[in-house]
């Protein structure tokens, strides 16, 4: 990140936007603001205090953590605190069932064959009748 970036609110602020999942419409309607209006504060190097103090409550975050965002930092706290209770990992999943597929396989054909004796049993009915 260049000195440029590391000081442009405007930048800060979209990216912690995009980082809570939010669109600029749903900002701008928080905010009571336009979608432009929203844009070009994204835009903008330096933003009023009193804009900062609404923008942060919108988005849930202090004004220091706008100030002091740092994308790099905020991945290497995701990349270190990540833990999975599904035994996954961040690059591939590797899926342990809890079950044993072959039985799974063997109820499923054990529901088709009676399925299937039923509707011959179905069938020996309407025939008989």
């Amino acid at each position: 990140m260049s000195t440029a970036t590391k000081n442009h609110i405007g930048r800060k602020i979209s990216r912690i936007r995009e980082l809570r999942g939010m669109k600029q419409e749903a900002l701008a309607v928080a905010l009571g603001i336009s979608q432009q209006a929203v844009s070009n504060i994204e835009k903008s190097e330096i933003v009023e205090e009193d804009t900062l103090n609404k923008i942060a409550e919108a988005l849930g975050v202090s004004v220091e953590g706008i100030k002091n965002f740092n994308e790099e930092t905020v991945l290497n706290i995701i990349s270190n605190t990540f833990t999975s209770n599904d035994s996954s990992t961040i690059n591939a999943i590797n899926v342990q069932p809890t079950f044993n597929p072959l039985d799974k396989v063997v109820e499923l054909y054990e529901r088709l064959l009676q399925a299937e004796k039923d509707k011959v049993a179905y069938l020996e009915k309407l025939i008989s009748k």
